[in-house]
């Protein structure tokens, strides 16, 4: 399934995509078919939806079923507001420089994953726009895939990984490296010296903390859709395409991604718990499109009026405007 979630007035729901490409209001649905038990607990709220376990998304299977074969339940697209498919995820984990396409650029870093969290005041829905200030400076998009997790994960292993996976979605880790260098400091941290228990000695060091420069206010969109895990059978092949208009500027795949997602999870749940619903974004895919010279880099928010669009195999695309405050 393709699920995702709205806005027409009467608060968000979920709405799961028809074989033809529109859109079936899941409320309806479940009313129509007669299965109604418990639906306001997850009619428009995925995370509970995902906490309700599987045998609510059966229902949620046979009840889309009943709407394709009888009508009557489809959403005009034109007329709602999309909202993130996931409202209020405990956080998004992201990862940083998780390309192999671009690993040229790394100078020096970790093998194992690097982390940093957004929280949900960053997310966005699709067709959503991205408010940008002049103090931001330089704002840039970086196309992402997204895990949304199934079940609460802690300590666990590779080889289980996908158990905890409940679906894919498109993430646009927006970023704006003036603030970035505005927020980096320069500085002696202090060691304990290896001459003595007692004794300290300074180490000239860089370190900048991922606030402003990721996390403000929309700066996370979102969506358009959760496609179910079961639908993507390898989602290491996978092609992923941003769009400045009709400029297609990034065409990479997600085979490129250095960490892939069993050690990545594994990695994640052995510092940080996972809970149903969070979204671990899995790195940007940078790699320029054929004979391009533009890189993502070059796309700066300050500057650009037409619309981003970041399109995922598999999974849909999603389009980000601009509103510049």
């Amino acid at each position: 399934m393709k699920i995702a979630c709205f806005e027409n007035g009467s608060g968000p729901r979920l709405g799961v995509a028809s074989p033809d490409g529109g859109l079936i209001d899941l409320a309806k649905a479940l009313q129509g078919s007669g299965d109604t038990a418990g639906l306001e607990a997850f009619s428009g709220d995925l995370i509970s939806l995902i906490e309700a376990g599987p045998e609510a998304t059966a229902r949620v299977k046979r009840a889309i079923d009943w709407a394709i074969t009888n009508g009557g339940c489809e959403v005009d697209t034109g007329s709602i507001t999309w909202l993130p498919p996931v409202l209020r995820p405990s956080k998004i984990c992201c990862l940083a420089l998780n390309n192999s396409a671009n690993s040229e650029r790394i100078i020096r870093g970790p093998s194992h994953p690097a982390l940093f969290l957004k929280a949900a005041n960053a997310l966005l829905g699709h067709k959503g726009r991205v408010r940008v200030r002049k103090q931001y400076g330089r704002v840039h998009p970086e196309p992402e895939l997204g895990i949304v997790i199934a079940k609460k994960a802690t300590g666990i292993n590779a080889s289980e990984a996908y158990n905890y996976v409940y679906g894919y979605t498109i993430h646009n880790d927006i970023t704006s490296p003036t603030m970035r260098a505005e927020d980096t400091f320069q500085y002696r941290a202090i060691h304990p010296s290896a001459s003595g228990e007692a004794e300290i000695e300074y180490v000239d060091t860089f370190t900048s903390y991922p606030g402003r420069y990721k996390c403000s206010d929309t700066f996370s969109p979102l969506g358009p859709w959760v496609v179910t895990r079961d639908e993507i059978s390898d989602p290491h092949n996978l092609t992923v395409t941003l769009r400045r208009g009709d400029e297609v500027v990034t065409e990479d795949n997600t085979a490129n991604l250095t960490n892939k997602i069993p050690e990545t999870l594994a990695f994640i749940t052995h510092y940080i718990t996972l809970l149903p619903g969070d979204v671990v974004s899995m790195g940007t895919a940078l790699k320029r499109a054929s004979g391009r010279t533009v890189a993502v880099q070059n796309i700066d928010l300050q500057h650009t009026d037409e619309p981003i669009s970041i399109t995922i195999e598999r999974i849909g695309t999603l389009v980000t405007g601009v509103e510049r405050l």
